[in-house]
């Protein structure tokens, strides 16, 4: 077993052409990937190179482990990984004089291994072949340049496996055993071809396997091909911050808000354009597009990608009409294998059209003007911030000294009748379980969230100022709110202003509260819950509201899969089309699981959700509720 090895260059003469080849493909290449790195580095600043052990984790898990990808694109990484280092033994017992060719390595790496993951890439094309072109999925993009990537290591692959064939049946070689597909392929042609014939089809497809290999290589850097480059780079260069801290600040002082052109975004989001693997699981996962609009995150990243630099990037690719679709659920970026942060990328479009052209819909504009006028985005409303408080002796925090949090209301708790209710029960269960708590009442203003979705970064960094000087002058240490959107807004946006609160969802006080019995446990009973996108995708919080509602039915999504109840990015405020509701698309999925609530936990939410059951439920009684109701009725 110590002698075992092979020739390297057995029955090939000329090596020196492939070394000639070899300079030519290596500058090619190397021009193609430089033109890239290039264009990268004319975007803006973006620091993404902290925290290395974590960067190094994530990098194994998604780009080696690929987690979230299909077996066999897997097992055709690993065997063109394999055939790569296989590829470099050979040049460094072959240019470097090394010996590693030898003994066990040989047989077991260089042969059995090699052989095996050789026959799984030949495997994985024809799966991917077939899901491509018979089962034909709606989400692929099917292109010239996807198919001829396909053949292409499909020929890399087999002319490999003949031209070891060939060399194991013309030579007899005793090792064959050890790499089973190419010596049982060797002995077939062994059986009907001449050694004469076998060494001269060897020869041609030796060279054959060495021009498609480098053609292939110098490609590669100009095809989507380039991920297996940019993708790593990508993993490595990810948020490590929740999605919902993705969106980073606007320099007012610069001379265009926003982002029109290529060189507006960041480097990294350059690099994300490149990335893009095609697989489209961004749109898959986009409510917007699942119920026929026209937003596909991954075609608005590829026609970036696409474009030349210099080129109007809302006009010339991404159209205004689809960014105005999104409802920042982020369940594109989620969804990405390969960490592409695309709903970023829509709202930093967005600003440029909001505050440079003031160019955005009826609904949204009512809404900002509102919050401008008024400090909350509900323009008809006749409610007060107070109304909700109504007998329950509620006091201000001006008024208070001893209290432990203050509970932030919210817009949509304060000023939407139904969802008063909901802040009546979780007061209610504040005081059951002696929770001492204050308001800020008629000085609370909305947070900005609902602003800096639609695009208005002035708006937002003006009220998130004077919301954090407000809570500053009253020295409050934490705070509670039953918003979403609120929560992620003080907990991830906030600290940039200086605004270091400790913030809990309601959700997530409320199951404290019953895990130290303060508060009785909401029996399990027939609830479905629906995971907000701002409370669960975006800020990872999915187990305390499904205890303080007993939940033990699960829809179909769920948890970081959860479908949009169709509310966020300023949706809530958009006359949409009847036949083209997210809300609904949603309603449908939680009526189909024959629980008898439907419970969530975000003032949005529960809008959207109880106006999608209306429209959906037909004689079916659904009632929706918040997860605070529910524990209150458990409780009263």
């Amino acid at each position: 077993m110590s002698t075992a090895t092979r020739e390297i260059y057995w029955n090939i003469t000329g090596v020196w052409v492939m070394y000639a080849l070899l300079v030519p493909v290596l500058g090619i290449g190397a021009w193609g990937l430089g033109r890239r790195i290039a264009r990268w580095r004319r975007g803006g600043a973006a620091q993404r190179f902290d925290r290395p052990a974590v960067r190094w984790k994530r990098l194994l898990d998604h780009s080696l482990a690929q987690r979230k990808n299909p077996v066999f694109h897997r097992l055709l990484t690993y065997g063109f990984i394999i055939l790569t280092v296989a590829t470099i033994v050979v040049a460094l017992d072959a240019d470097f004089g090394t010996s590693i060719m030898r003994g066990r390595f040989y047989l077991w790496f260089q042969s059995l291994i090699v052989d095996v993951f050789g026959a799984l890439v030949l495997v994985s094309v024809g799966v991917a072949a077939a899901r491509r072109y018979l089962a034909r999925p709606a989400k692929l993009v099917y292109t010239s340049e996807a198919t001829l990537i396909l053949a292409a290591i499909f020929v890399i692959a087999l002319t490999g496996f003949l031209a070891e064939a060939w060399r194991i049946a013309a030579t007899r070689d005793p090792w064959a055993a050890w790499s089973p597909f190419g010596s049982l392929l060797g002995r077939a042609f062994g059986a009907v071809m001449s050694v004469e014939a076998m060494r001269a089809a060897h020869r041609g497809v030796w060279w054959l396997h060495l021009v498609v290999s480098f053609s292939f290589f110098a490609w590669l850097p100009y095809t989507k091909m380039k991920h297996v480059v940019t993708s790593p780079l990508n993993i490595y260069t990810s948020n490590l911050a929740p999605i919902g801290a993705a969106l980073k600040s606007v320099d007012f002082e610069q001379e265009r808000l926003g982002v029109r052109k290529l060189e507006d975004f960041t480097w990294k989001d350059l690099l994300d354009l490149d990335a893009c693997t095609e697989c489209g699981k961004c749109t898959d996962a986009c409510p917007a597009h699942a119920v026929g609009k026209s937003l596909s995150p991954r075609d608005i990243i590829l026609q970036l990608r696409d474009l030349p630099e210099g080129s109007d990037v809302i006009r010339g690719a991404s159209a205004p009409e689809p960014l105005w679709e999104c409802t920042t659920c982020a369940a594109c970026v989620e969804a990405c294998p390969v960490f592409i942060e695309q709903m970023p990328k829509i709202v930093d479009m967005r600003r440029h059209l909001v505050m440079d052209e003031a160019e955005f819909p009826d609904g949204m504009q009512a809404a900002v003007l509102s919050l401008e006028k008024r400090g909350h985005p509900f323009s008809g409303t006749q409610a007060t911030r107070l109304d909700w408080a109504e007998g329950l002796d509620v006091q201000h925090v001006s008024k208070t000294q001893d209290a432990e949090l203050l509970f932030w209301v919210g817009c949509g708790g304060a000023l939407i009748e139904r969802n008063q209710k909901v802040i009546r029960a979780t007061a209610q269960l504040l005081r059951k379980a002696n929770v001492k708590f204050a308001v800020l009442g008629r000085e609370e203003k909305c947070s900005g969230d609902p602003a800096r979705r639609i695009g208005n970064e002035f708006l937002f960094e003006m009220l998130a100022k004077e919301n954090v000087a407000n809570l500053t002058k009253y020295k409050v240490r934490k705070v509670v709110t039953p918003c979403p959107h609120c929560f992620n807004t003080f907990k991830n946006e906030y600290p940039q202003y200086g605004g270091m609160f400790e913030v809990q969802h309601h959700s997530e006080l409320l199951a404290d509260l019953v895990d130290d019995g303060r508060l009785a446990p909401a029996p399990r009973a027939s609830v479905t819950f629906h995971d907000p996108c701002y409370l669960g995708r975006q800020n990872g919080v999915y187990d305390a509201p499904r205890a303080v509602a007993g939940a033990s039915v699960e829809m179909e999504r769920a948890r970081n899969r959860s479908f949009c109840c169709g509310g966020g990015g300023g949706m809530s405020f958009v006359d949409e089309p009847a036949d083209k509701r997210v809300n609904q698309e949603r309603a449908a999925e939680a009526l189909a699981t024959g629980a008898e609530v439907l419970a969530t936990s975000c003032p949005f939410c529960m809008t959207q959700m109880q106006d999608g059951i209306n429209a959906r439920k037909g004689a079916r009684e659904m009632r929706v509720m918040d997860i605070a109701e529910v524990l209150w009725e458990a409780n009263a």
